[in-house]
């Protein structure tokens, strides 16, 4: 009972002595409440991206931001995502998981889970990149950003080749 117990306590100090050793290193600015990712490790943790509003809100107005359909939404948060990932000498190949929240058109009612997969197969599972990664796809009520439909964070692992 005592080797198993030094065995079980020489285990965990050993897996805390590595733990504690993954380096960490927030991409943030000054602008933000969140880091934009976080690397520990070889891993990079992307925070969730929204699309760009295709017209900006004009307060002087009263006019909110206007993000598009879910087609140009999607194109516009993968187009963000790729370009994180590139800044950090990665690829969307290099995308181990991804979570994408999705809000109903308010226009219709509707999911529109379709175009939003139109639009990811043309970054994960082609020719020239076929590297699929695991996914998780969640309903939301609303995101942050009203009149987005769309919020995708990734999780993505530098290979060591």
């Amino acid at each position: 009972m005592k080797k198993m117990f030094l065995a079980l306590a020489l285990t965990a100090a050993a897996a805390t002595a590595t733990h504690a050793q993954t380096p960490v290193k927030h991409i943030q600015d000054d602008k933000g409440f969140i880091a934009t990712g976080v690397w520990a490790g070889d891993t990079l943790y992307l925070s969730g991206q929204l699309p760009s509003p295709v017209t900006p809100a004009d307060p002087a107005k009263g006019t909110p931001a206007d993000y598009g359909d879910m087609k140009t939404q999607a194109a516009s948060v993968l187009a963000k995502i790729d370009g994180l990932l590139k800044a950090q000498g990665l690829t969307t190949g290099d995308v181990v998981k991804a979570t994408v929240f999705l809000a109903a058109n308010p226009k219709t009612g509707k999911l529109e889970f379709a175009e939003m997969n139109g639009e990811f197969s043309k970054y994960f599972g082609t020719k020239d990149q076929p590297n699929k990664p695991a996914r998780s796809a969640v309903q939301v009520a609303a995101l942050v950003a009203p009149g987005a439909l769309l919020e995708i964070e990734v999780i993505a692992v530098k290979s060591k080749k």
